[in-house]
């Protein structure tokens, strides 16, 4: 909100003019109404490992962050590269391999990873499409630069976040918002369905489409139910849909109905007890010989985890350089492969100053934070870090961009990044905006909302 010099940006000077002529009765009644709104639409999360239960409602911060137009222009442009460049990655990987046999990613950093899926090789995906959705995380640094902290690439959550925190925000502080000119994201859902529809087998020009659950016990079911109703298709688990030679069907009160496009929010997995996981119970059996066969789409395609294996993450520039002879538009943060001695070496020695990540986790799960890190936990990664380097990646801990919060009666500083949606189908959809995500707990640099992370409202401003 603040420059250096401690003068409000210009994006900001209504909104801070506006907030301190409001008196603090009415500010907290505003703030209620919203938490209100959330409590009555059921807008939830699950914080696994908590003793005080595990569903909550999703905390939600009144003050927006505001996005220039020149800012945003940078960000899509630079989102649009990298995804572009990570579909040709997983294309090129699970066919002809030019970019391994040209030694610009390591053959074996893609053959260990957990991800990969062999059972995608020579597999021709409709249009040639990998990921139809991605979220990935950027950060604000304190140069004003941002820069991509990683992509989420298998089943990113959230985006139903980002379209209840513009709903309240409406609803809150009408008058306010209409102030400002913001780039709307409320069509964002008929976004996602005309890019699904867009993916379908060319033999479906009328497709049906569904949302593939893990049922309500999933920490982001909310989101699904969300995103489903939003689209007007059906939410389904995986005991709804059965394979029979080789055509997905959805069971109705009216009988089989051919299923075309499943939008999964199951992991590979456990997508299909038959080709992946036996144990499932929340795929579809055979799905696998069903997309094989061409008849049914999977968005994302199997195996798209290999391209956001934190590992891999590291090696995203080079990747945009090789496929589009461009560079980069938004860079990586500095990032350590444990799996090179040098590099291994060099982390060790300073593991109190950096941030340690597996490289096939989400959520925030597993990390150590060198600052905050006690010396039994730099131990207990020191040993699984010499255990299994490969597993492992870390980088400097860096001071970036906090924003005002309303934390309680005061206004307070509080860590936030940014996490916007792109749709690739026909075209490549970026919904203006995204979800800023915000670490509630004092000082803490740990913004996911599986950890505790609230969210506020994004405005991306028109030119």
């Amino acid at each position: 909100m603040f420059n250096r010099s401690g003068e409000p940006r210009p994006e900001y000077r209504e909104l801070l003019k506006a907030f301190l002529a409001m008196p603090a009765e009415e500010l907290e009644a505003r703030k209620r109404s919203a938490d209100l709104s959330f409590l009555t639409e059921g807008i939830t999360f699950t914080v696994y490992g908590r003793e005080e239960g595990t569903e909550r409602i999703f905390p939600y911060d009144l003050l927006p962050r505001i996005v220039t137009h020149q800012e945003w222009e940078i960000i899509s442009k630079g989102l649009e590269q990298r995804i572009m460049a990570l579909n040709l990655f997983l294309r090129d990987i699970y066919h002809e391999g030019k970019i391994l046999n040209d030694g610009v990613v390591p053959r074996e950093i893609v053959y260990t990873c957990r991800h990969f899926r062999r059972e995608m090789r020579g597999l021709q995906v409709p249009r040639n499409i990998y990921i139809a959705v991605t979220g990935s995380d950027l950060l604000r640094l304190s140069t004003g630069e941002f820069v991509v902290l990683e992509d989420n690439l298998r089943v990113p959550s959230g985006v139903s976040y980002m379209l209840t925190n513009r709903r309240a925000m409406k609803r809150t502080l009408p008058q306010l918002f209409r102030k400002y000119r913001v780039r709307p994201i409320d069509h964002y859902a008929q976004m996602l369905l005309s890019t699904l529809r867009s993916l379908a087998p060319e033999s479906r020009p009328e497709p049906t489409i569904v949302l593939l659950t893990p049922g309500s016990y999933n920490s982001a079911y909310f989101e699904h139910t969300y995103l489903a109703r939003q689209m007007g298709i059906e939410l389904v688990e995986g005991r709804d849909l059965l394979v029979h030679d080789n055509f997905v069907y959805m069971r109705t009160t009216a009988g089989l109905r051919r299923v075309d496009v499943i939008y999964r929010r199951v992991d590979d997995d456990f997508s299909d007890p038959l080709a992946f996981r036996p144990d499932s119970i929340l795929g579809v059996a055979g799905l696998l010989n069903a997309y094989r066969s061409g008849n049914v789409t999977i968005a994302n395609a199997f195996g798209t985890g290999v391209a956001d294996d934190k590992a891999i993450y590291a090696y995203v520039p080079r990747i945009i350089r090789y496929y589009l002879g461009e560079e980069p538009l938004l860079n990586n943060v500095e990032t350590f492969l444990l799996s090179d001695d040098v590099q291994r070496e060099h982390v060790l020695a300073n593991l109190a100053s950096m941030v340690v990540k597996p490289v096939g986790e989400s959520g925030g799960y597993g990390m150590l934070i060198g600052p905050h890190s006690t010396p039994e936990q730099r131990t207990r990664f020191r040993d699984a870090i010499n255990a299994n380097p490969r597993n492992f990646i870390a980088q400097p801990t860096l001071t970036f961009s906090r924003a005002p919060c309303l934390m309680g009666d005061r206004i307070e500083p509080r860590h936030v990044d940014l996490r916007p949606y792109i749709l690739y189908g026909d075209q490549i959809h970026i919904a203006p905006g995204g979800l800023t995500r915000v670490a509630l707990q004092k000082g803490s640099l740990v913004v996911n909302s599986s950890q505790g992370g609230g969210s506020k409202d994004t405005w991306v401003l028109e030119e």
